[in-house]
């Protein structure tokens, strides 16, 4: 077995909530989501992060706004809309019981 291809198997399966908890607190820029995904451990790269922000726009779960920049092209900035936020909600519930489950059957601690 490769040990690689399981660790991005598990990252990838939580992808979807990390971006949308980011999401979640505020309107976000895709390089600021990638650089707080980045401190917290999670490197995602932007091949990974831009066709996962355009599914769950075309799923209605975000919407983003254009920004003029002075120093370059205009910005998206991301946003939570209401059906994401409810998204978002069964998300953390089941994270909470799949980690919960996790932690009991490894004997790890939260």
């Amino acid at each position: 077995m490769n040990i690689e291809n399981t660790q991005s198997q598990m990252r990838k399966g939580i992808l979807e909530y990390c971006i949308l908890s980011i999401v979640k607190r505020g309107e976000a820029y895709p390089s600021d989501i990638a650089e707080e995904m980045k401190g917290a451990g999670m490197h995602i790269l932007e091949g990974t992060l831009y066709p996962l922000l355009t599914r769950l726009k075309n799923a209605e779960m975000i919407t983003y706004r254009w920004e003029e920049s002075t120093g370059g092209p205009p910005r998206k900035y991301f946003s939570l809309t209401k059906k994401g936020q409810n998204f978002y909600q069964e998300l953390q519930q089941t994270w909470e019981e799949l980690s919960g489950a996790v932690n009991t059957l490894t004997g790890s601690s939260k």
